[in-house]
């Protein structure tokens, strides 16, 4: 492989970002982004995602930022990380996908090679994107340019997994292309990789990653229901059962995010279409979509038990990223249990150390503290994220007389709570 080759990542975010910078590490490498802001807190050497530290932005010695389409005309190898999202009916939408798709054929010349990473159902690449590349080029597939599959694998707030430290799945369209992005993703990546068969198994592997995760989660967290129920502890049934070398270490929760909580329908929706529909995978997101609701009502069941007026309760969470450490709000679920008190006519007030108040504010509707509000009484405190600053936090003061504390995830001391999930 030409190691002079110019690599453009297209879209900037959780994931693009990394891998530009990885890159940039080793060659030249320009990272595109439609969005102005974005780019510009890059140039200035801040990433707002916290997925990559100041001192990697400067490592990355051969990586330039742009909005400006003209730019990607110097590369010849085009890696697109943009979200895949499902819309409000949990349809996949491939409108990002298809758009960048668009931006790179603009620019796409005889000998290049397109790469995807955004999490996709079988046969996406070559059936909806590859089409896209073909008309906006005018160039032919596989004759004129190829194109690969390596999904990513990004954990956000992950600093243990990190991008070079997670194996990397590779494909391409031809054996040969399929080994230059092997060898391409083996200059950064210290794990190493695996050379998928074709881009269908590559996406069928991706895709099912965080299905598994999902049904999984759904499972433990039906473990949860039918335990309260019983009036047993959860997690003490759960660490009991872990003490078994093959148990899979899962607890319940929320489960949210833009891939655990997204992907299964990229996959169901594909099953779909070949006449088949599926049970045990619909059946896990109904249950974990469900959840918000469940932990809201069971926050009223226990207010009303320990004779808590809810009605104009002031309720404070902890907590609306959609995981700990981190300042992705996507698809938080945290939001449902939100909305569910409030139905309930709760006040409910928000703190979140991590999250953009001006993103919560676009994305939900919903206004957060910028700081912890010492001197505030609650009724009631919920536990929803476990921040590594909520560890350390002394509820005296926010208690009113009679407070509960919730925890959904498990983190206070367990005689300091009145309920867990």
């Amino acid at each position: 492989m030409n190691n002079q080759k110019v690599i453009a990542v297209i879209g900037l975010g959780y994931v693009g970002l990394p891998l530009a910078v990885e890159f940039g590490k080793v060659r030249r490498t320009i990272g595109f982004d439609v969005k102005l802001p974005r780019v510009n807190e890059l140039i200035a050497g801040h990433d707002s995602t916290l997925e990559t530290t100041d001192e990697d932005l400067k490592s990355a010695v051969q990586l330039e930022y742009t909005t400006n389409l003209n730019d990607l005309k110097q590369a010849q190898i085009f890696i697109v990380a943009v979200p895949t999202p499902v819309d409000k009916h949990k349809r996949p939408d491939l409108t990002p996908l298809i758009r960048a798709s668009e931006t790179v054929g603009k620019v796409l010349k005889p000998g290049d090679i397109v790469i995807y990473e955004s999490t996709v159902y079988p046969g996406a690449t070559e059936e909806d994107c590859v089409p896209v590349l073909e008309k906006v080029s005018g160039l032919s597939f596989r004759k004129d340019f190829n194109v690969g599959y390596s999904p990513e694998r990004i954990n956000p707030g992950d600093k243990e997994h990190t991008l070079t430290k997670i194996k990397k799945v590779t494909s391409g369209s031809t054996p040969e292309s399929a080994r230059e992005v092997d060898e391409l993703y083996k200059s950064i990546i210290t794990a190493g990789t695996h050379l998928a068969p074709s881009i269908k198994v590559a996406e069928a592997a991706k895709v099912i990653e965080n299905s598994q995760r999902d049904i999984n989660i759904a499972f433990v967290n039906e473990l949860a229901k039918i335990f309260n129920l019983m009036g047993i502890d959860t997690l003490d049934v759960l660490e009991a059962a872990g003490s078994k070398w093959n148990f899979l270490p899962f607890r319940p929760g929320l489960v949210g995010g833009h891939c655990t909580g997204v992907d299964p329908f990229y996959l169901t929706q594909k099953a779909e279409e070949y006449g088949y529909h599926p049970e045990i995978i619909l059946a896990g997101r109904r249950m974990n979509d469900g959840m918000g609701a469940y932990v809201a009502s069971q926050i009223v069941k226990m207010m009303i038990s320990k004779d808590v007026p809810v009605n104009n309760a002031r309720i404070l969470v902890l907590g609306i990223t959609f995981k700990e450490n981190c300042p992705d709000v996507r698809n938080t679920k945290v939001v449902d249990v939100i909305n569910e008190l409030k139905q309930f006519g709760c006040h409910v007030d928000i703190y979140d150390p991590w999250a953009s108040a001006e993103e919560v504010r676009h994305e939900y509707g919903l206004e957060i503290l910028n700081q912890f509000p010492n001197g505030q009484h609650y009724s009631t405190i919920v536990l929803a994220v476990a921040h590594k600053e909520f560890a350390k936090l002394v509820l005296t003061e926010q208690k009113a007389p009679g407070c509960l504390i919730y925890d959904i995830k498990a983190q206070l001391p367990k005689g300091l709570v009145d309920g867990r999930l």
